[in-house]
């Protein structure tokens, strides 16, 4: 059994995320210690413990003191299968998270997966939903990884209730993702929206998105308002991506109360062209999610990022700590370019 500092680095939940979606598809039993110890609220919060049950639910893995605010917990999987996993939060926490650690291991299975979860769509510190069907899925796409995701129910902070459904094909091995050069861009999408709140709230983020992006002309934009029967509450979100020739950028915020639609909107727009400043071919919060992909990717995977994340790092450590995959990052000017080898 191999055992995790959760305290290293960035020391937060994609660290106990992501080292169960791999010791998963590792078949490697690991304990994690110190979780989250660099949080207010050490331990496991509720999303955790969903993502860490979820994934043990797809490999039969034997659990210990997987439970809200552990600090320490085991997990020592058997064989993934694939099937039709559900999932409830049981609170606003976010979908999009406990995705990040099933979606591994949905994929190393090899076989058909459906996931059905019920939680938050577009909350605070975690990718907007329309974040991970708009940009992330379509990189999973270039390796191969075939899904489809359908939003039957939007949910926000504090009351969630949320409802994703994601298909997911049989996949075989991922193929590498060599993307140095963004190429040329075709063109900008952006989507604002709002659930129960006035429509004018998501107009006022993306026009304020517009304003910071290099050319408005460029810009396909779609704004949504729903109504009661869409949400379990009020909330809302923007996301923006860029089609470029190689790749997808991405960036997003949150609706958050107490904070101006205007300035959402600027922090999405200044975000995304300081992207395409940089020449990158991975925004950061994509490069992110992407590591363990690449890690388990057959072939040298390279892209470049305007800037590595501490959660990237930190995933970094871990991955090299639990898969044969290496890294080697070079900062270059007002980028860093990424190597990956398996």
């Amino acid at each position: 059994m191999i055992e995790i500092d959760g305290a290293y680095g960035e020391g937060g939940g994609q660290l106990v995320r992501t080292a169960v979606a791999l010791a998963a598809v590792k078949t490697t039993p690991i304990r994690v210690v110190n979780v989250r110890a660099r949080r207010r609220n050490a331990g496991l919060a509720p999303q955790h413990v969903a993502a860490v049950r979820a994934v043990a639910s797809m490999c039969n893995a034997d659990c210990d003191r997987v439970e809200p605010r552990s600090t320490a917990f085991s997990f020592s999987p058997r064989r993934l299968q694939g099937g039709h996993y559900r999932v409830d939060v049981g609170t606003a926490g976010s979908i999009t998270l406990v995705l990040q650690a099933m979606l591994p291991a949905a994929v190393a299975s090899g076989e058909r997966c459906v996931i059905s979860i019920r939680g938050g769509t577009d909350v605070r510190a975690a990718p907007p939903i329309d974040y991970f069907s708009a940009v992330l899925l379509p990189l999973l796409a270039k390796l191969g990884v075939r899904a489809s995701l359908t939003v039957e129910r939007r949910g926000y902070y504090p009351k969630g209730g949320g409802e994703v459904r994601l298909e997911l094909a049989p996949t075989a091995a991922l193929l590498p993702l060599d993307v140095n050069a963004p190429g040329a861009l075709d063109r900008i999408e952006m989507r604002a929206h709002v659930s129960q709140l006035p429509r004018e709230i998501a107009e006022r983020m993306a026009a304020a998105a517009l304003q910071a992006l290099p050319s408005a002309e460029s810009v396909d934009s779609q704004v949504d308002a729903f109504g009661a029967d869409r949400s379990a509450g009020p909330g809302g979100a923007i996301v923006l991506r860029a089609l470029m020739a190689r790749t997808v950028l991405g960036a997003a915020q949150v609706a958050e109360r107490g904070v101006r639609a205007e300035l959402l909107g600027r922090l999405a727009g200044e975000s995304l062209a300081s992207d395409l400043r940089a020449g990158a071919t991975l925004d950061p919060h994509a490069a992110d999610q992407m590591l363990v992909f690449l890690a388990l990717a057959r072939g040298a995977s390279r892209f470049r990022v305007r800037e590595l994340s501490s959660h990237a790092r930190t995933a970094i450590w871990l991955l090299e700590k639990l898969s044969a995959a290496r890294f080697a990052v070079v900062a270059e000017a007002g980028a860093v370019s990424v190597r990956v080898t398996c």
